[in-house]
């Protein structure tokens, strides 16, 4: 439509607000979403409008009638009230994918902890005696007997595990800790401010590429109150190197009545040495080495929801507790009841592998794979979309195993119409959220990080977001 003076609103053309939300053109939007947030919303946009008129920036008069600003709020509202968390199909490749929630929780872990979440729950009562109780009672003995540990705790995330593990012991005292373990993870996240923060002075040995037990013990003095050992779950040192086990430490630690503590961060319950992983420790076998404590996260190898599981001798997590710390921490009833649900799936370690999804992921073999991707190339030809299948890897991530891969087969798209940053867009904002890889200007598909059941949700997902 061309722009004339006849046809270009003014501040007098606005519709009054009551007769809009009295309109039958506002009737479903009232209806939908209540007549407060819809007359909110439409006094929000009457506002922009006058305000893009004053502005000059032409408002056609064909914008202000019902019709047209019924569709502009309810475009308002969906955006308000849409997923902003949405489901997402993860097709990257990357089994703990940070940046999609890491971790899918266990179906089954999830149904059993939702009963129990949305009613009300003995949280910190005990049942049998009618009094308070410590709502580390739901989950402590499960992870004792999952990883062998006296002790456990659990706080909401490793990285707070870690902060109140060197506050409770070694506050105003020095923690020697190797400069190949001094980590840094995302978000700027660095061991020796954290240190700080926990009011520790940081004690560095050995060198970057080799730290010998001996170092450790020469840096003993009589303020040093721990060793720390740090999993280097997100970066690999590798050609002249060395580095002291955890069982050396832990004779050192013995044998000068000083605690070894060892930050797994990424922490998982079974041997992933079946599927190729061989530099990723157990929790159980850092447990039998005798080390004091150990912590690891709860929403990455071990497939669970966020949380910091603390594990060891018995006198050292009830000084953790006492910690002012702790409540802070602490976890909710919703987190708790995920983690006692997904521990109970350990119990027996050979279902486990195909109960957890992450660990469904790892284990699946890539003959599996390969027949999977076989099936959603074939059907997706079906509608007209052409997929290359080759080999390929996927990663574990969320910061672990650097360096380890998983082999498996990809589909290439390299035609869904548009650019392919235009086509992974579409794939992104579709319901549900698809995400991919673009590698040689081709979208990558891998189907190994696809749970139960999606392959069917994908293959609409790319029919649906092709461009003729």
């Amino acid at each position: 439509m061309t722009k004339t003076a006849s046809n270009i609103a003014t501040p007098r053309d606005l519709p009054k607000l009551d007769a809009l939300i009295g309109s039958a053109a506002f009737a479903a939007i009232v209806e939908t979403h209540g007549r407060d947030f819809a007359t909110g919303e439409t006094r929000l946009a009457l506002d922009e409008l006058r305000h893009e008129i004053r502005d000059d920036k032409h408002v056609f008069l064909s914008e202000l009638t019902p019709e047209a600003l019924a569709a502009r709020v309810g475009r308002r509202l969906a955006r308000l009230t849409g997923p902003i968390q949405c489901r997402v199909i993860n097709a990257t490749g990357v089994i703990l994918h940070t940046s999609l929630g890491r971790a899918p929780l266990a179906p089954a872990a999830v149904e059993a902890a939702m009963r129990e979440a949305v009613e009300y729950s003995c949280l910190e009562l005990d049942r049998a005696s009618g009094k308070r109780s410590d709502r580390d009672k739901l989950v402590n003995s499960l992870i004792e007997k999952v990883t062998g540990a006296e002790a456990a705790t659990v706080v909401n995330n490793n990285a707070a595990a870690t902060m109140i593990i060197l506050n409770a012991l070694a506050d105003g005292a020095d923690v020697v800790c190797s400069r190949a373990h001094m980590v840094e993870i995302g978000g700027s996240y660095r061991m020796p401010d954290v240190m700080r923060k926990a009011g520790c002075h940081l004690v560095e040995v050995g060198c970057t590429n080799k730290t010998k037990a001996k170092d450790y013990e020469d840096a003993i003095t009589d303020s040093t109150a721990m060793l720390l050992k740090v999993h280097t779950s997100n970066y690999a040192i590798v050609g002249f190197t060395e580095e002291a086990s955890l069982e050396e430490l832990v004779e050192v630690g013995r044998r000068r009545n000083i605690p070894v503590v060892y930050d797994l961060g990424a922490g998982s319950i079974v041997d992933l040495k079946p599927y190729g992983i061989t530099r990723e420790p157990t929790v159980p076998e850092l447990v039998a080495t005798g080390a004091d404590l150990v912590c690891f996260s709860g929403d990455k190898l071990f497939g669970g929801p966020q949380a910091g599981m603390i594990v060891g001798r018995k006198g050292l997590i009830d000084k953790i507790k006492k910690n002012a710390l702790f409540r802070m921490m602490r976890c909710d009833k919703v987190t708790l009841s995920l983690l006692e649900h997904t521990l109970k799936l350990y119990l027996d370690t050979s279902t486990a592998t195909q109960a957890v999804p992450t660990l469904a992921a790892i284990s699946r073999p890539a003959a599996q794979v390969a027949k999977l991707a076989r099936s959603i190339a074939k059907r997706l030809a079906k509608h007209g979309v052409t997929a290359s299948l080759h080999e390929s890897t996927s990663q574990i991530g969320g910061g672990s195993t650097p360096g380890e891969e998983l082999p498996t087969t990809v589909l290439v798209i390299d035609q869904l119409g548009g650019s392919p940053d235009a086509a992974a867009k579409r794939l992104r904002m579709g319901t549900p959220s698809v995400f991919c890889r673009i590698e040689n200007d081709a979208l990558v598909f891998d189907p190994r990080t696809l749970l139960p059941g999606q392959d069917a949700e994908l293959i609409a997902a790319i029919a649906s977001a092709r461009q003729y």
